[in-house]
């Protein structure tokens, strides 16, 4: 196999192992509680053991999310959730 080809499929790989995944509260913790991004990258980066590839805080359904995409140890890319509180 062709080093262009073993390339596009190991991206092809990649990009079907993408999985949405929704968290649930942090801890349990209620809505009322804030959570800021760096946190939330850091217990993500700890439930899952793997490489943070992008973080962001972005507002959906009138809600703000942390969205965080990471390459876990068995090389999927996950995005998680979490749901960032009524802080700013």
């Amino acid at each position: 196999m062709s080093p262009l080809k073993l390339s596009a499929f190991i991206l092809l790989l990649l990009l079907a192992s993408h999985v949405v995944q929704a968290a649930p509260p942090v801890s349990q913790r209620g809505a009322a509680t804030a959570i800021t991004l760096e946190q939330a990258v850091a217990q993500v980066r700890k439930e899952t053991g793997g490489r943070i590839l992008a973080a962001e805080t972005v507002q959906e359904n009138g809600r703000r999310v942390h969205r965080i995409k990471v390459l876990t140890p068995d090389h999927s890319v996950r995005t998680i959730r979490i749901d960032a509180g009524n802080g700013r």
